[in-house]
């Protein structure tokens, strides 16, 4: 049986606008305590070209920087089994999701979501849509090119202008 894995608490303020879910942290990342903690991952690279948040600053200090800028980050997984670190090694059937209804209502000016990758996409609307469809009627939902070392389809500079996509939401005028 693969090893049970559990989730962090969000980097997140109330006054959120954007939520960046992932699927569930990566054995370097639970080894550091840290969301995307392993050094490969451009998670930390592409928010340092976004909120100036990259890997030459400490780990709070880019958290700060996030939230400063309204940006929650979280995992749709609260916790499953799975071996290694490949979101396609989590044990389907282990899945537990994280407590959405009560992020969602703390949380109330969330004006997108962004996966970071296909399986937190599907996790998320096969284990969290369902009961809450209605509360995030109007709220977009848009998958975004996976930071994983894993996901070699696309180069660093086509993550990166994906992902600028968040910065839409951010504004003011929205």
């Amino acid at each position: 049986m693969p090893p049970l894995v559990c989730s962090f608490p969000p980097i997140s303020r109330r006054d959120a606008r954007v939520l960046i879910l992932g699927t569930m942290p990566s054995p370097a990342s639970l080894a550091a305590r840290q969301f995307y903690g392993h050094r490969q991952n451009a998670f930390w690279r592409i928010m340092g070209e976004l909120f100036d948040a990259g890997l030459d600053r400490p780990y709070a200090e880019r958290t700060r920087r996030l939230k400063a800028r309204r940006v929650a980050v979280w995992d749709v997984l609260q916790q499953c089994e799975r071996e290694g670190s490949l979101d396609s090694n989590i044990l389907r059937t282990s899945e537990v999701p994280n407590d959405f209804m009560a992020f969602f209502g703390r949380h109330r000016q969330i004006r997108a979501i962004f996966f970071n990758g296909s399986k937190a996409e599907s996790s998320f609307m096969k284990l969290v849509l369902p009961i809450m469809e209605e509360r995030l009627e109007g709220i977009p939902r848009e998958r975004l090119p996976s930071t994983s070392p894993a996901n070699a389809t696309f180069s660093f500079p086509a993550k990166l202008a994906s992902w600028t996509r968040v910065l839409e939401f951010l504004d003011d005028s929205v």
